[in-house]
């Protein structure tokens, strides 16, 4: 065990009441983690169902396309890494506000987005925005509801799910609701990043309104200590202002040496590259399997239509346990079965391969709730979010490449599945030391 991780009492059993009022209401809170948690995929999946229309309009080529679908694990991992600086000094409310008006101002860019530069520059933007709640909203449920980070983590995951389900199942008709028009298609998903903006700036005008009203307190009780001390009385010193944001509560410990936050990013990294893989193959082994495009549509909607109820039970469930290495291991299980099923007989029982594939994406909500779990205050919450999945994202860019390349040069489906089925034994093996109960800081 490093020097930076002790074993202490489980959050659940040491709840903190102090100060959680003066951060605003909490069903003001839970609106806005849910508008924002709701935006965090629509930029990606609602570009899938459209791309052919895009490539044509903007006449985007093979190359430029293949960037398209590797500019989210990059934003992700680059801009998440730069995240916690402004959050520290502003507050995650101010910059996650600030986020999601830079994730609609994206959306509404993009589709009007003249040539292959600007449409890229312009999703470049939406999921940068994304990237700073990405790494935040962890830090966000840690800090306001630090007695129930499991369930809270499953109520945001599964608005996660279902705004990329929604993004995925509706752009296409929206666009042909009004002629058939991609552009309207990706633009309808921008006024709802919108949304997401007002009750953060609401969060912050509250916290910053705490603040005031603390330093005010302080500097009283700094007066009438010294008006104490010239009659020979000595008060209590002033309490710290409550609401400011993430505050150290120590020296401040090095990520970089703590195996807990390399298991978890390796876990976080492992856990993308499998659900990259899926979103972007899965329903190609079934159409080459003999299945039609349909089938195999529904057959990948079905994975993540499982995502929105099971993450919600399963990081409530998680939230409660002081170990949560068991549930990685069964979830990494769920995987090997569903890829032992395409590889030996792809046609057989192909909804049962795709549900197992769909229980095992719930590895997302897990990394989330270990994140809040492992970290020992919302101070370091917030750097372990942004090391995780930074180093994640960056670890899962070359996964969904290299399984196109392994595909396209021994054409089956079969070597693929073999380095899947190794990288899930890594991923499997990461979850058991992530899921420690341990605290870092």
């Amino acid at each position: 065990m490093s020097n930076e991780e002790v074993l202490e009492p489980h959050p659940v059993a040491t709840r903190r009441r102090t100060g959680r009022a003066a951060l605003g209401p909490r069903g003001a809170v839970v609106v806005a983690l849910l508008l924002a948690a709701v935006n965090l995929r629509p930029a990606v999946t609602s570009l899938g169902p459209v791309l052919e229309e895009v490539r044509a309009g903007l006449g985007l080529s093979a190359a430029a396309a293949g960037i398209l679908t590797a500019v989210p694990a990059a934003c992700f991992a680059l801009v998440g890494f730069l995240a916690p600086r402004p959050a520290r000094r502003f507050g995650p409310d101010v910059v996650i506000a600030t986020g999601m008006a830079a994730t609609a101002a994206g959306l509404a860019l993009r589709p009007f987005a003249a040539g292959t530069t600007r449409f890229v520059g312009s999703t470049a933007l939406a999921l940068a925005g994304i990237a700073v709640a990405n790494v935040l909203l962890p830090v966000v449920v840690k800090e306001r509801f630090p007695d129930r980070v499991g369930l809270m983590t499953g109520l945001y995951a599964m608005a996660l799910n279902l705004g990329a389900s929604a993004a995925a199942a509706l752009t296409v008709p929206v666009a042909g609701a009004f002629g058939g028009d991609w552009r309207t298609g990706l633009l309808s998903w921008a006024g709802l990043a919108a949304l997401a903006v007002p009750p953060w700036l609401a969060l912050a005008r509250t916290r910053a309104r705490t603040r005031g009203r603390s330093r005010t307190r302080a500097r009283g009780l700094a007066r009438t200590r010294g008006h104490s001390r010239d009659h020979g009385r000595d008060h209590a010193a002033p309490t710290p202002a409550t609401g400011a944001g993430p505050q150290p509560t120590g020296p401040v410990p090095s990520l970089t040496r703590s195996p807990t936050a390399w298991a978890l990013a390796g876990y976080f990294g492992l856990q993308a590259t499998a659900a990259y893989v899926v979103i972007g193959w899965l329903p190609q082994i079934f159409r080459d399997a003999g299945l039609s495009a349909e089938a195999a549509g529904l057959l990948f909607a079905l994975t993540s239509v499982l995502g929105i109820p099971l993450s919600f039970a399963l990081s409530a469930v998680a939230g409660r346990l002081r170990s949560q290495s068991g549930i990685a291991v069964a979830l990494g299980v769920f995987a090997l079965a569903g890829y032992a099923g395409l590889w030996a007989a792809p046609t057989a029982a192909p909804w049962l391969w795709a549900a197992l594939l769909g229980v095992a994406n719930c590895s997302f909500p897990l990394a989330l709730t270990m994140i809040g779990l492992r970290g020992r205050d919302s101070a370091t919450v917030i750097r372990l979010s942004a090391f995780t999945q930074s180093a994640g994202y960056l670890l899962s860019i070359p996964g969904p490449v290299l399984v196109g390349v392994l595909y396209q040069h021994s054409g089956s489906w079969r070597p693929p599945l073999v380095l899947m089925t190794l990288l899930m034994l890594l991923q499997l093996a990461a979850g058991l030391i992530a899921g420690r109960d341990r605290r870092i800081g």
